[in-house]
């Protein structure tokens, strides 16, 4: 053994003292071999074009299990996009995937040829559980899915029948890939295929050559991608771009690193995102406003409304006569509404428009901040009214757990949480989908305030209903709207105009929504009222706000909007009077009420700018005579540039709306000019303000400021 291992010694002392010399020698014949593979490339290249088809016959015959894996989960990468995105001939997302999967797949060389199916299969139902969960998600809420939503998911089990509106049938395509992998798996076995002694190469050559294929499409997709794309793959935020650039695959295992901020973020990149806190806030500082409504409401008690997928059209609409929002419509002519005015959650919904609503912050860039960044501080309305001695609550007719809400409102400043669990007297026949109806909620809530105002001088309260929360579920015994379309018409037999009704929303997502919607008014109706009789209404200041748009899917909308009584269906879109319902169109549409009333109606005006959500502490702040210094957002009343971020990057302002995921927009004003440098500006100031906002979150920026500030104050 040790002459053995002397001579190997004596060869590795050898190798070492003749290498310069290969080195020379490689270096002297580089120029003539280039010459020679120079001069052999057109043969080299003429028989690999003419083995080509044999080769990959041979490769394919000799490689089903791994031919059949690459292929299929490529073809259901290229489905998503062309049901989401749109974007299936694009070569980039292409390349993306293959590379993703040939990687995947060479790793099954290194397990033996009977072994390999168990490796195959896991990662096929892993690959088609990631297309078919996102086309689902994507077809509710216009996104693609996160790891981080696994504990925010659970929350839709709280939601009843809401699943029947989220799967659709194209949904489940992608299974095709399993079921047909494990019958190939089946027959290739019955055949004696595994018996056969195809790797009489070693595994590793085989390993290595199909983890080289991958790393050169790997190399290939990667020449085709830009510092800014690079920049969105690891901000996350635009889900959208990221998928039509990086493919589903490479999204979802980035996205997958991306979910362990909460844990790994707060040990990385701090001192990056301070110094980006801080120069934006010199750039944007949070001032105090100083108008005509500075202290209008100060000292007055507040009653804040969570108007549940309230959307702002339904001001507007009637059916059959019938308004569907009579009371929000009367409320907003005769207190300050702002019309064009936008909710700015992302997958957390309600939660996210509780969190800017009361902070100034857009929601998480990943993740919701109610589930995954509770435990942070935060400046927010109800910790700026105690300051000002008030009693803060809020009241909600759902399981306290819900969201979270049981530990984020102690977070948020609220001096008592009153939930449907502990403080609400439950009878059967007032529960409705996930909790106590609205009517029940309001009248019990109203005795509560009652109690409150006997004991505190000042106080604030929100009140967050839940009836029209999706599947939008009528109540049993509420009088229902009539939903029939009814129109004149000749009878061709008697020659009489007669009237025809056409049952065209009963039972439609749609329809249902306009039900519940009406109910929800008339609750809101009924608060108001018993507010009033019993003399809360005299110094108290009743906001109103929609939490988000109803989800409802665009489809919805195109046929409610382009309905032909004659065929009883929609107007085919060769029609001439056939008006396409835009994805424009839907955005803009997603806009929902924000109203601020007080009894005597003295302050009365459509602010027609627009607005979100995150402006409402400046904006409402500023009347109650409280400011932070950490708001997003803007007093309305106060600036002219108004501007609205949403959390996927996406930007409006009063003269247009821009899509950054497309890099499109559309001008809301006919004659209006916008030059590359306008969407220039705001893109970059979108970019900036979800970027900051999330750092503030995620690294615990205000706390860590505040710290900052107290010892440097020491220090002096």
């Amino acid at each position: 053994m040790a002459k053995e291992k002397k001579n190997r010694l004596k060869k590795i002392k050898k190798s070492f003292k003749e290498m310069p010399k290969k080195v020379k020698i490689f270096f002297k014949n580089l120029p003539n071999n280039t010459k020679v593979f120079i001069k052999n490339l057109p043969s080299n290249t003429k028989t690999f074009i003419k083995n080509f088809p044999h080769n990959t016959k041979f490769f394919v015959k000799n490689n089903a299990l791994f031919t059949f894996f690459v292929i299929s989960n490529l073809i259901n990468s290229i489905l998503l996009r062309t049901f989401t995105v749109k974007n299936f001939t694009a070569i980039s997302p292409i390349l993306a995937d293959a590379a993703f999967v040939l990687i995947i797949a060479s790793f099954a060389f290194l397990f033996k040829p009977k072994n390999r199916f168990k490796y195959f299969i896991t990662w096929e139902i892993i690959l088609t559980l990631v297309c078919l969960i996102n086309s689902m998600y994507y077809s509710n809420y216009v996104s693609f899915t996160s790891f981080s939503l696994i504990a925010t998911s659970m929350q839709i089990f709280g939601v009843g029948d809401a699943l029947e509106n989220v799967v659709e049938i194209k949904d489940f395509c992608y299974i095709w890939a399993p079921i047909i992998f494990f019958y190939l798996n089946y027959s290739l076995k019955r055949r004696g295929y595994f018996d056969k002694n195809f790797d009489r190469e070693k595994r590793k050559t085989k390993f290595a050559q199909a983890l080289g294929a991958g790393i050169i499409v790997l190399i290939c997709f990667l020449m085709t991608v830009t510092g800014t794309d690079i920049s969105r793959l690891y901000k996350q935020w635009n889900r959208e771009y990221v998928v039509m650039k990086f493919g589903i695959y490479i999204y979802q295992a980035n996205d997958l690193v991306a979910s362990l901020k909460p844990q790994i973020s707060p040990l990385f990149g701090y001192d990056a995102a301070a110094k980006e806190f801080r120069e934006y806030y010199d750039e944007y500082p949070s001032e105090e406003s100083d108008n005509k409504y500075t202290d209008i409401f100060k000292g007055k008690n507040v009653i804040a409304i969570h108007a549940e997928s309230i959307q702002n059209f339904l001001l507007d609409t009637e059916i059959n006569g019938v308004e569907i929002t009579p009371n929000l419509k009367r409320l907003a002519s005769e207190g300050l509404y702002f019309s064009n005015f936008y909710a700015q959650e992302s997958v957390g919904t309600s939660s996210d428009s509780e969190f800017t609503y009361n902070t100034s912050l857009l929601p998480a860039g990943s993740g919701t901040v109610f589930v995954s960044y509770w435990d942070r501080e935060y400046v927010t309305i109800p910790k700026l009214l105690k300051e000002q001695n008030y009693y803060t609550f809020s009241m909600h007719a759902n399981k306290p757990n819900f969201w979270n809400r049981e530990v984020m409102h102690k977070q948020l400043g609220y001096d008592k949480f009153y939930s449907y669990t502990n403080d609400f007297e439950i009878k059967d026949e007032d529960i409705l989908g996930l909790g106590l109806n609205d009517k029940s909620f309001f009248s019990q809530a109203v005795d509560k305030i009652k109690n409150i105002d006997s004991k505190y001088e000042n106080w604030y309260g929100v009140l967050i209903m839940l009836t029209n929360h999706t599947p939008f579920t009528a109540l049993e015994g509420q009088e229902e709207l009539d939903l029939t379309y009814k129109y004149k018409k000749v009878n061709e037999q008697t020659g009489v105009e007669e009237e025809v009704t056409n049952d065209y929303l009963t039972d439609t997502i749609l329809g249902n929504y306009f039900e519940t919607a009406h109910y929800a008014d008339e609750a809101i109706g009924e608060l108001v009222d018993k507010l009033d009789r019993e003399g809360l209404l005299e110094d108290t200041v009743l906001v109103i706000y929609g939490d988000h748009d109803a989800k409802i899917k665009r489809s919805e909308y195109d046929y409610y909007y382009n309905y032909d009584p004659e065929t009883d269906s929609k107007l085919d879109e060769d029609d001439p009077r056939y008006e396409e319902f835009t994805k424009y169109d839907y955005e803009l549409n997603r806009k929902v009420p924000f109203i601020i009333w007080t009894k005597d109606g003295e302050y009365q005006k459509e602010i027609k700018d627009v607005m979100g959500m995150y402006d409402v502490l400046p904006t409402l702040g500023n009347m109650l005579g409280i400011h932070s210094d950490y708001a997003l957002g803007h007093d309305i009343f106060s600036d002219d540039d108004h501007f609205v971020v949403f959390p996927n990057g996406n930007w409006l302002t009063n003269k247009m709306y821009y899509d950054s995921q497309n890099g499109e927009g559309i001008l809301l004003n006919e004659g209006d000019i916008i030059s590359s440098d306008y969407i220039e500006k705001y893109t970059e100031r979108a970019e900036k303000e979800v970027t900051v906002s999330n750092d503030i979150i995620v690294h615990d920026l205000i706390k860590k400021t505040k710290e900052s500030e107290k010892i440097k104050g020491e220090n002096k």
